[in-house]
């Protein structure tokens, strides 16, 4: 994959490459968590009632973005910012397909999130996670974001972090 690059834009929420983005990614997390918890994968009847029930409009102006990250001209991954105040956003939605994985996709995401909560006026961004997604706490920690107490009560929230925007 020689010469391959990393390309970042906003996309609507509910584009076909946004739906098919957030099926992956929620497919991912919810089959982590019932494999680790009950041995089995997510019901189909559930995954499918789930997904359908998040439309992910709250990640569109004028209070929040949806971005893609595409590899080599390929949809590949995704992360999401909404305003939950004036001056704070939430990160959510990050994900990079798996076998695109470790080519540097997800801090680009991250911080193309980052920019676009700075351009809808906040100064911080706050996320939640949940401890089996190492991978995701590992890299929120390399990319400056501090763990700290909770800021929601999100039943499948384990870790909360934080990290102020340096206004460019």
């Amino acid at each position: 994959m020689a010469g391959m690059t990393w390309t970042i834009a906003p996309e609507p929420y509910d584009s076909p490459v946004a739906a098919a983005l957030w099926r992956a990614y929620y497919t991912e997390v919810s089959d982590r968590w019932y494999l680790l918890h009950e041995g089995r994968r997510t019901d189909p009847v559930e995954l499918e009632r789930e997904i359908a029930a998040t439309t992910g409009s709250e990640l569109s102006p004028p209070t929040g973005q949806l971005l893609v990250g595409r590899y080599g001209g390929e949809p590949a991954g995704s992360a999401g910012v909404r305003l939950l105040e004036p001056d704070t956003a939430e990160l959510t939605r990050v994900f990079v397909y798996e076998h695109l994985r470790g080519r540097g996709g997800a801090p680009l995401l991250v911080a193309a999130a980052e920019e676009a909560a700075r351009a809808l006026g906040a100064r911080r961004l706050i996320l939640d996670t949940r401890s089996d997604l190492v991978e995701a706490r590992t890299l929120y920690a390399r990319l400056g974001y501090a763990e700290t107490g909770p800021h929601n009560d999100d039943v499948y929230a384990e870790h909360w972090f934080r990290k102020e925007l340096v206004v460019n």
